[in-house]
């Protein structure tokens, strides 16, 4: 006796389970040992596994997963499903895995064109970094920042690589040309900075030779002292005008220690200076108390003999700080101003030529006031007021300037 499924399958007595596919019976096993119900069950979960292959797949397709991993799934579940030791209805799967199969394809065909899309923008992404390449190749070397420039060199090269490494697989004809700018821009890169760098190499030991040299004439001034100074600030002038090197603070320690000892030394020749100096200064102070009292107006003759005792005195007193120079000098000219002024009102005043010619202005003077008084007294008799004021006013003048040039004598 056997036992049938509704519609699928059924078991014969020696538990052989077979599979009703339309007017087709195939044989898919033996479950001997057990009711034959167990059997047929056992052979219709085998068919549940593939429905939820089947169902998996469906969902896979929906969410747009992975076309060619959705390709080897269907293959499979193709070959599976072909004469499958399960009991169920095979040919509702083998329909519903076709209808994926062509949901598949064109998943294939839409990945195909965003894989254009993202070819397209990746030949684009190396394309730029082999023209930024070139970029900074094709700078003036002799106006090139190489520290700033070779960090973003290799900052592009590490771009090419995360690419290599993490992008999108590009064909070899499509990849070799844009490497091989990119690589070209690297090497002529490169090859110019070592040659900046074995020039700069050159430079800096010529630089450090020169500066070598400043210190030694430095360290050679020392023993002039103070005296050198000024030789010392021709070679600070030197030092500054210099290239700068890598030795610089070595060097410059030196150079420095040397105008230290030369201005420690000026320093005090400086101060025994100021000391002498401010002897002088005490001493010219009190010749200026002396000289300021010097009145030549009373006596001209005199105030000369006595400025001249200051004078040659104030010679003899030497030199004086600086910064008191000024000050003491004016005071002292003033002196001499004020004694060569009376000197010249006097000579002015006794000076033949000059009387002579003051003379000459008071006669012309007397003159005109004659002729004034005339005027006046002919706009009194008229009574015209407006004459009769231009003379007086006239009049006055002349008299005042007449009165000034008289006391000149």
């Amino acid at each position: 006796m056997s036992t049938t499924s509704a519609s699928f399958g059924r078991v014969d007595e020696e538990n052989n389970v077979f599979v009703i596919e339309g007017a087709v019976e195939r044989k898919v096993g033996q479950y001997p040992g057990v009711a034959a119900a167990d059997a047929l069950a056992y052979f219709e979960r085998k068919f549940a596994d593939l429905e939820a292959q089947v169902r998996l797949l469906e969902q896979r397709v929906a969410g747009k997963a992975d076309a060619q991993s959705l390709n080897k799934a269907i293959t499979k579940l193709n070959e599976d499903l072909k004469e499958p030791a399960a009991v169920g209805d095979a040919s509702t799967l083998r329909a519903r895995v076709a209808a994926v199969e062509v949901k598949v394809s064109e998943l294939l065909v839409e990945k195909l064109e965003q894989n254009k899309e993202v070819i397209a923008a990746e030949i684009a992404k190396r394309t730029e970094i082999a023209e930024k390449a070139e970029a900074i190749a094709g700078q003036d070397t002799a106006k090139i920042h190489w520290k700033n420039t070779s960090v973003e060199m290799n900052a592009l090269f590490e771009l090419w690589q995360d690419a290599q490494k993490n992008g999108p697989k590009l064909a070899k004809g499509d990849a070799d040309p844009i490497w091989k700018r990119f690589s070209a821009a690297r090497t002529k890169f490169e090859s110019a900075k070592r040659a900046y760098f074995a020039t700069l190499d050159a430079a800096n030991k010529a630089t450090k030779a020169a500066k070598a040299q400043i210190v030694a004439d430095a360290e050679a001034l020392v023993a002039k002292g103070g005296e050198a100074i000024n030789d010392y600030r021709k070679l600070l002038d030197a030092w500054k005008a210099s290239a700068r090197s890598k030795t610089d603070d070595e060097l410059w320690a030196r150079f420095k220690a040397a105008g230290d000892a030369i201005y420690a030394a000026k320093s005090e020749v400086v101060a025994v200076e100021n000391k002498e100096q401010s002897a002088n200064l005490a001493a010219k102070l009190e010749l200026l108390v002396e000289a300021e009292k010097i009145d030549a107006s009373k006596d001209l003759p005199t105030a000369k003999k006595l400025l001249q005792s200051v004078q040659s005195r104030w010679e003899k007193a030497g030199r004086v700080p600086r910064e008191k120079m000024r000050e003491i000098e004016d005071r002292l000219k003033a002196v001499e101003t004020k004694v060569r002024k009376v000197e010249e009102e006097q000579w002015r005043k006794t000076d033949p030529a000059a009387i002579e010619r003051t003379n000459s202005v008071l006669d012309q003077l007397d003159a005109s006031i004659v002729k004034l008084e005339n005027q006046l007294a002919e706009a009194k008799k008229s009574k015209d007021a407006k004459k009769l004021k231009e003379a007086e006013e006239a009049l006055a003048a002349r008299k005042q300037w007449r009165e000034i040039v008289k006391n000149s004598l």
